[in-house]
């Protein structure tokens, strides 16, 4: 039995406006199609998954068996297979694989494909990902699209494998926004710049001529949120990545620090320094209207909400050092989480609601880790000379983070862990590279 859905997905990269479609293509799901990956484990054995070429002219089929690959390879959750082992080698998207070859190779899923530029212009992109042991079909979907957008079809074509294979959302049709540094330590341009979570397709959002910091996406993917410096005093700013728009939200008397959007996109929340200390405050973008959450003498600063907005995390030095807390939304019932050795900071929670990723400094060691909502549960993901900044990928398994060279010729470079600790990779920049922020799906 064929079925088929249709739907349509709006897309603005790069200040180009595309549009594509995606159907469902013959993807029955038969009791023996059982191939999973149970990411729930702590270290997960990489499941082994070939990847062919895909069918068509040119060398966009080849460049999307690659991104793909590269996708898959990078989230630590599967193995592709050396291509030089590959026994059968052209397999017709309509064609049923010859499941024996591969299996003597050891691949348990297959992905075929073909891409061909219709008479229109577009570019049509068809994938099938199979089972080898079951022997059984496990996806299909059917793109179309302008041919400059092939990459981002890599990218879809992945979240649907790793979707379909692990049962969790995908999350490689992202972006990552970060503060792109060049010159001298001592007097760093700092520039925001925005890429494809692999690296590629960079582009610089901001000239430089002002000091730009912290900037975080809005719910919509489509805005950005940042601290700049005017004339040396801090302004939180609103850009709009299609048209590169920018507004002043607003200046502040004092110094600024971290401003997020709520999850409903209708708020900023920031930190803002009056008389001598630092307090949590809320902006309402309708009405520039601000309210403070926090009233103490310490410095309450970096605050970020839950993923339904009804409380906030944040770090303050209250007690006597830096810890995490967290409120009610509206800034009541104040309760402290963090209670191990060292100094938190940075807490960002989960887009799933269930952990907090924190920045840890003990004996001179920078960590980061993650903790459950009410501070239990204590995990080290990775260390190194001055770590900082997390930032969750939108399915809540990866934080992006920027780790600082030694050296005075050194700079920050961007990296990335899972949440088991075991999978920790650098991304790929044109220079410096800190404070990462990711981007909810672009869908």
């Amino acid at each position: 039995m064929t079925a088929y859905l249709t739907s349509i997905f709006g897309i603005a990269r790069r200040g180009r406006a595309a549009f594509l479609a995606m159907a469902v293509l013959l993807a029955p799901l038969s009791a023996q199609a059982a191939l999973k990956i149970d990411i729930t484990q702590g270290n997960v054995e990489p499941l082994p998954i070939a990847v062919l070429d895909f069918d068509g002219e040119g060398t966009v089929g080849q460049d999307l068996a690659t991104v793909i690959t590269a996708d898959l390879e990078r989230s630590g959750l599967f193995r592709p297979v050396d291509r030089a082992a590959f026994i059968e080698r052209n397999i017709g998207v309509n064609v049923r694989p010859r499941f024996t070859d591969w299996r003597v190779i050891n691949a348990l899923a297959l992905v075929t494909g073909r891409a061909v530029q219709h008479s229109d212009g577009r570019l049509l992109v068809e994938f099938r990902l199979w089972d080898v042991v079951a022997e059984e079909q496990m996806a299909g979907l059917q793109f179309f699209t302008t041919p400059e957008n092939w990459r981002r079809i890599g990218h879809l074509v992945a979240d649907a494998i790793y979707e379909r294979l692990t049962g969790e959302t995908g999350y490689f049709d992202t972006r990552i926004v970060y503060v792109s540094e060049s010159g001298p330590k001592n007097n760093r341009v700092k520039k925001l710049a925005i890429m494809d979570q692999d690296g590629f397709a960079q582009s610089e959002l901001t000239r430089g001529s002002a000091l730009a910091l912290t900037p975080r996406f809005s719910p919509t993917a489509q805005e950005i949120t940042y601290l700049s410096y005017y004339r040396n005093k801090p302004r939180v700013y609103l850009l709009n990545i299609e048209t590169g728009q920018q507004e002043v939200v607003g200046d502040f008397p004092g110094m600024t620090f971290a401003p997020r959007f709520s999850p409903d996109g209708q708020k900023i929340i920031m930190s803002l320094e009056r008389n001598g200390n630092s307090n949590i405050y809320t902006m309402d973008l309708r009405t520039r209207e601000t309210r403070r959450l926090t009233s103490s003498l310490a410095i309450d600063t970096a605050p970020c909400y839950a993923p339904d907005g009804s409380q906030v995390v944040f770090e303050s030095d209250r007690m006597g050092s830096q810890q995490l807390y967290v409120m009610e939304a509206d800034g009541t019932n104040v309760r402290r989480i963090s209670y191990g050795e060292g100094r938190y900071a940075t807490p960002v929670w989960s887009p799933r609601g269930d952990l907090i990723a924190f920045t840890k400094t003990l004996n001179g060691r920078f960590l980061i880790g993650v903790m459950k909502t009410d501070g239990s549960g204590e995990r080290i993901l990775t260390e190194g000379y001055h770590n900082e900044g997390p930032a969750w990928s939108p399915n809540g398994r990866v934080i992006a983070f920027f780790r600082e060279g030694r050296g005075a010729d050194q700079g920050p470079t961007l990296w990335t862990v899972d949440v088991t600790g075991y999978n920790e990779r650098p991304i790929s920049t044109p220079g410096w590279a800190s404070d990462p922020a990711w981007s909810p799906l672009i869908r």
